[in-house]
């Protein structure tokens, strides 16, 4: 089981509403997709944000969420590179960067 569903599993409690979930090509495939389903219900959708097969500069407005967020996770130098021992250790501090985040756009 990969990390990201190790995290699914731990807060499934919080991701009651949650209806879409939105991954990076890294997360692609059948496992992946059953396994979100499997965790967080049936209802949830998986989309994947795919970067362009053909090299050729387009716009991918999904794919350009998902840039934006680790790009922004990458600005708190705890985050810059992924080398906790705990998977809560790491998820905690991805909640105190996102908090950072709103609380300046106040």
């Amino acid at each position: 089981m990969n990390r990201l569903l190790q995290a699914f599993e731990h807060c499934k409690a919080g991701l009651g509403q949650v209806r879409s979930v939105l991954a990076d090509s890294g997360y692609v495939g059948r496992p992946f997709a059953q396994g979100t389903q499997a965790i967080l219900g049936e209802h949830v959708t998986v989309q994947i944000a795919k970067r362009s097969e053909l090299h050729t500069f387009k716009v991918m407005p999904q794919r350009w969420v998902v840039e934006r967020s680790f790009a922004w996770l990458e600005k708190h130098r705890r985050l810059w590179k992924n080398a906790e021992r705990h998977l809560n250790t790491s998820r905690q501090f991805i909640h105190l960067a996102f908090l950072t985040l709103l609380l300046r756009r106040l």
